[in-house]
């Protein structure tokens, strides 16, 4: 094992602990009201829809590596490509549940605190903060895509494509991250809070599955 690598393992194996807390928190969709199942989908659509790509983006701004701007490109690349938001609306139309403005406002202020954070253009944190975001969109989507059945959806494109392909951009951006780190001798540690930007990603995908608490809502993530 590199030192790279010794450095990233510990921290790769953190957020997968993170993400696991996370989707084990969810409610059962059996146990949700038609209503709630709408909300959950929509919510993520108005999240997803317009600031994945933004947020890559910002990431590809932030970093200096060779290795970094490689992966982030090839992503954006294949979201651009493939278009991945039509996916991401053309799934939430079939399961009728089209983001309203509602919806939006349920989400608007952890979002404009996600926005906030990916503006101050810290690359080592936004790395880490993607690859949480698609560590997780790729464990969601079985939840997502269930939400959308018991909804009486068949479209199941977007969740069938994230499940797959997340898991490959999630090691890519685990290696962006070593690259990144290594060259900007950045250290991982509790003193940098490399994690801040997965602090605040985390809150708003809670917003997201739990309108009403969310504030009440607190997975340890620095434990």
């Amino acid at each position: 094992m590199t030192p790279r690598q010794s450095c990233t393992a510990p921290i790769q194996e953190h957020i997968d602990g993170v993400i696991h807390d996370l989707l084990v928190s969810f409610p059962d969709p059996e146990q949700l009201s038609p209503d709630e199942r709408r909300g959950i989908i929509a919510r993520y659509t108005a999240v997803l829809e317009g600031n994945f790509i933004y947020w890559m983006t910002a990431a590809y701004l932030s970093v200096a590596s060779e290795e970094a701007h490689s992966v982030i490109r090839d992503n954006l690349l294949e979201e651009v490509r493939d278009n991945h938001p039509g996916m991401m609306r053309k799934f939430a139309m079939a399961a009728d549940a089209f983001p309203t403005d509602s919806d939006a406002l349920a989400v608007h202020r952890n979002l404009h605190n996600v926005r906030l954070f990916v503006g101050r253009l810290s690359g080592v944190k936004i790395l880490l903060m993607m690859a949480f975001f698609e560590g997780f969109i790729s464990r969601f989507m079985p939840y997502l895509a269930e939400l959308a059945r018991r909804q009486g959806s068949a479209e199941q494109e977007y969740t069938e494509v994230h499940g797959v392909c997340d898991v490959a951009h999630t090691q890519g951006l685990f290696r962006a991250l070593e690259a990144e780190a290594a060259l900007m001798d950045y250290p991982l540690t509790p003193a940098t809070n490399p994690l801040e930007g997965v602090e605040v990603l985390l809150a708003l995908i809670q917003n997201i599955v739990h309108p009403r608490i969310a504030d009440q809502i607190h997975l340890q993530v620095n434990r």
